[in-house]
């Protein structure tokens, strides 16, 4: 059995202080570089529209080889089309065994508006655009190419973090628009030709349950997940150091706590919207 002597104990006590500084140091760094992000959109507005004009046809259509299957649009169209259709098996299967399969229509336009599009928006936008984001300003980083805009009087957060977090947030609206399409096919899709409900019977129960106010309060959840995605991947990425193996440390780091982060929003913002009841009340 080991017994810690008290130079031992103040070594490890120590040693978790100085961790827990660091982590407080390190949590105050991200809150100071997000709100200059923040601060810095009118400048990027203002002085750069060409560089934020640039990052949105980047960002939505993808360049290069990227851009002859439409880029993160496409992408973004492909994960919700599963998603949709996992609720489509799912759904009719268990509604099925209790005898109200025709309420398969109002599983769609539950889920879908509530959960599936916009946290599938933001799951594509991290893992697509963020990382491209964090990659880009890691290498830049690196390279000493901030350091050289800096020296040339150019708001490097400007330029770089805050026209980036404008491009997304302008970039998920089209994702998000093609995200719910997409779901609500694949969900009709599967119910009415694999499952072979009547359409009639799903677009009536559809109808009578989507709501056009969630529709909204979903698409306000996009966008927060926009700007909370946006600015985690430019701060990893523009503090980026350690050569090229410390760019894609970076870019894990940043998708990691981007979806987490997608995943908080998704639950605080539903509590605040809709509240621990939901706002639905099913009877018959």
């Amino acid at each position: 059995m080991t017994v810690s002597t008290p130079s031992t104990l103040f070594v490890r006590t120590r040693t978790r202080v100085r961790g827990l500084v660091a982590g407080w140091r390190r949590l105050g760094e991200q809150t100071e570089f997000y709100g200059l992000t923040i601060r810095g959109i009118w400048d990027a507005l203002v002085h750069y529209k060409i560089e934020v004009v640039r990052l949105i046809a980047q960002m939505s259509l993808g360049t290069g080889a990227l851009a002859v299957i439409g880029g993160t649009v496409v992408i973004v169209g492909f994960l919700t089309l599963s998603a949709g259709s996992l609720i489509a098996v799912q759904a009719y299967s268990q509604l099925q065994e209790i005898g109200v399969d025709a309420l398969a229509g109002f599983t769609s336009a539950y889920l879908n508006v509530r959960l599936i599009a916009p946290l599938v928006a933001g799951i594509g936008l991290a893992a697509t655009i963020g990382a491209g984001a964090t990659a880009q300003l890691g290498a830049m980083r690196i390279s000493e190419e901030i350091d050289a805009l800096e020296v040339m009087g150019v708001r490097s957060i400007a330029y770089l973090a805050s026209s980036r977090m404008v491009a997304g947030v302008v970039v998920v609206i089209p994702l998000y628009c093609v995200a719910v399409l997409m779901a609500f096919l694949a969900t009709r899709v599967g119910t009415t030709l694999v499952y072979g409900q009547s359409t009639g019977v799903y677009d009536h129960y559809f109808t009578t349950f989507l709501n056009p106010t969630d529709l909204m309060w979903s698409f306000f959840q996009a966008i927060v997940m926009a700007i909370v995605v946006m600015l985690v991947h430019t701060y990893y990425g523009y503090n980026a150091s350690g050569g090229p193996a410390g760019v894609g440390e970076a870019v894990g780091r940043a998708v990691r706590t981007s979806l987490i982060a997608a995943v908080a929003v998704t639950m605080f913002v539903s509590l605040a919207i809709y509240g621990q009841s939901g706002s639905f009340n099913l009877s018959g």
